[in-house]
């Protein structure tokens, strides 16, 4: 498909990445798959289709999936407090700033934390990249960021009532504790077991191997001045928790095979009720909202889809309009804060994968060529 090709190698040479890897597939079978520039600036390896990449919170999805696997066995209700099974989250507190003194103020939550609000963002947990007051408490309280995979990053309160509004925090590693208490099996082996061996996706994990360690890419941070420079980054590869919300590595080949399964109404995985379940709004009335930056080097704001609506699944980004670049209402996507992402529109029967390893997340350079990908593979259709 030489349009797509075209697309990516372009961006490639006006400076959106150092590298990136993009694959396509409809419900059948994959269409597309392509790789352009290098996994790290000034070096020569090329960036490949097979290239492992830091996929970050498209962990998310998978982590859901594995959690609905369990309710479906009767393992996990999405709907009772999750407390009885977390102990850590049966009296959760509500945030709500600090008091003149620069004490933080904490109260009660009104309600109980329940699995649905942890896999639909609305349990009440945000991430101090979106959010500087939870920053500030975090580094009074001596609260370690979540990529340190430490149990002490967990620590955070909440900051609204459960079940109040959506905003973007670590719901999916508490739903990763959850399957983990549910399943009597760490994280890791969970998802060995029930996805990546049933899916075929071999180069997918929270340890890397010597083997994907030989195919991975570096991360990139961009500068003021616009350009990238390689940024040393690894996620510890001896947590004390396997990040349920942005732990694992991948390949787009891989991932790829996850977005099929999307297309395919949740087989082999689970059942087509319970993927009904999964790929329909979870969040009533509430909308999912921007996120604004409050760590601009990590970050950029963040806003898919400005003017529309959009609402949560179990665990995806639903868009209830035909967006932009061709995707159906209906569709489920998400993404990694390296700016890798991933759409599955089952109206269509086509989903893709793009990734880059590039900070900040949502930058404009990126996130517009990842738009100019996903418009040329519906153009190809």
């Amino acid at each position: 498909m030489p349009d797509i090709d075209d697309v990516l190698r372009q961006g490639i040479d006006r400076g959106a990445a150092a590298g990136v890897a993009a694959a396509a597939t409809t419900d059948s079978g994959a269409i597309y798959e392509g790789a352009f520039g290098v996994r790290e600036a000034g070096k020569p390896a090329s960036m490949t289709p097979d290239t492992v990449v830091w996929i970050a919170s498209m962990t998310k999805a998978i982590t859901g999936t594995a959690a609905m696997q369990l309710v479906e066995r009767g393992k996990l209700s999405l709907d009772e407090p999750i407390g009885k099974l977390l102990p850590q989250l049966a009296s959760p507190k509500v945030f709500e700033g600090f008091d003149p003194s620069g004490n933080p103020k904490l109260r009660p939550a009104k309600g109980a934390i329940t699995l649905r609000q942890l896999v639909t963002h609305t349990a009440g947990f945000s991430y101090d990249i979106w959010n500087a007051d939870l920053g500030k408490y975090m580094e009074g309280a001596g609260i370690p960021g979540i990529i340190s995979c430490q149990n002490a990053a967990l620590g955070t309160p909440l900051t609204f009532d459960p079940g109040t509004r959506w905003d973007y925090g670590i719901n999916i590693d508490w739903v990763g504790k959850a399957v983990e208490a549910a399943s009597g099996e760490t994280l890791d082996v969970f998802l060995r077991k029930n996805i990546f061996e049933p899916l075929g996706m071999n180069s997918t994990s929270f340890k890397l191997g010597d083997g994907q360690r030989a195919r991975l890419s570096g991360t990139h941070a961009r500068g003021e001045d616009g350009k990238l420079a390689a940024m040393p980054f690894e996620i510890p590869q001896e947590p004390e928790f396997h990040m349920g919300g942005g732990g694992l590595y991948g390949t787009v080949q891989d991932y790829l095979k996850y977005v099929r399964c999307l297309l395919n109404d949740g087989a082999p995985l689970v059942s087509r009720k319970t993927f009904a379940d999964m790929a329909r709004n979870n969040i009533g009335d509430i909308n999912v909202v921007a996120l604004k930056t409050a760590a601009p080097p990590f970050s950029a704001d963040a806003d898919f889809f400005p003017g529309m609506p959009c609402k949560w699944g179990l665990s995806f980004l639903i868009n209830t309009a035909t967006t932009p670049q061709g995707r159906s209402p209906g569709s489920l996507a998400w993404a990694g804060l390296a700016n890798t992402y991933f759409w599955a529109d089952p109206a269509k029967k086509i989903g893709g994968v793009f990734a880059t390893q590039t900070l900040p997340f949502f930058d404009p350079k990126v996130i517009g060529l990842f738009r100019d990908y996903e418009s040329a593979v519906y153009r190809s259709l």
